[in-house]
């Protein structure tokens, strides 16, 4: 594998299925069982999970919730999501930890770098909850900033869509999909890959990028064997 410790950015939405809100039972087996099987292969596989399939800080307009206990509400979502993927993880055999920004020993450990890529040598997978642990940071930049602390060979975005495009593929049937792209032609290109902040992070610390559909089963694999599917931004 060219891969040997990845970062997953999983959206809170991707956990929903089919459903409007909550757990999809269905949609969390599928991703774990695609984690599974790089796991089976050796990968280290860190993940963040986002925590929009139980809230969003859109949310609180005009409910008199502040932006900064929005963000919080978000945090706590996605503790629950981690949780979950955890034990559904684990019901297939294989030792998973959360790790989370804020302090809740009940919960989750605290995250600690060394303590993190410990359980990877270990053999486990680490899940990071709680984003930041900060308002006004999504889980995109979370997912930036521990894929750097790790050192992961590359942060992976699952999303709807098959990688990178010059245009919204959901708009444009003609609409161009990158195998590889540069940071400066992104940003050249005004090219959607991931926010600002997680996206200077990546960038500036040279940690790769990989954006490819998780709604496809079996493109996590073909993905890290090497496959044509989905995009790098690369420096």
């Amino acid at each position: 594998m060219k891969y040997k410790r990845i970062l997953l950015k999983l959206s809170g939405e991707a956990l929903m299925g089919k459903n409007n809100f909550g757990i999809s039972s269905e949609a969390i087996s599928n991703y774990a069982e695609e984690i599974i099987e790089i796991h089976k292969r050796g990968i280290q596989t860190g993940i963040v999970v986002g925590g929009g399939n139980f809230y969003r800080g859109l949310q609180a307009k005009n409910t008199g919730i502040t932006k900064i206990s929005g963000d919080k509400i978000g945090m706590l979502a996605t503790v629950m999501n981690a949780l979950a993927l955890r034990d559904v993880l684990e019901k297939f055999g294989v030792a998973t930890r959360v790790q989370s920004a804020i302090v809740m020993p009940q919960f989750a450990e605290i995250f600690i770098k060394e303590k993190a890529i410990n359980h990877f040598e270990k053999g486990r997978i680490v899940i990071f909850a709680a984003g930041t642990g900060n308002p006004y940071f999504t889980t995109d930049s979370a997912a930036a900033l521990r894929a750097i602390e790790i050192n992961a060979d590359i942060l992976l975005k699952a999303t709807n869509v098959d990688g990178v495009f010059d245009s919204d593929p959901k708009k444009n049937p003609n609409a161009k999909l990158f195998d590889t792209v540069t940071f400066s032609e992104c940003i050249e290109k005004k090219l959607n890959v991931m926010d600002l902040t997680a996206f200077t992070l990546c960038s500036e610390n040279n940690v790769h990028i990989g954006v490819l559909n998780l709604h496809k089963k079996g493109n996590l694999l073909k993905f890290l064997e090497g496959e044509k599917i989905g995009s790098i931004v690369t420096n």
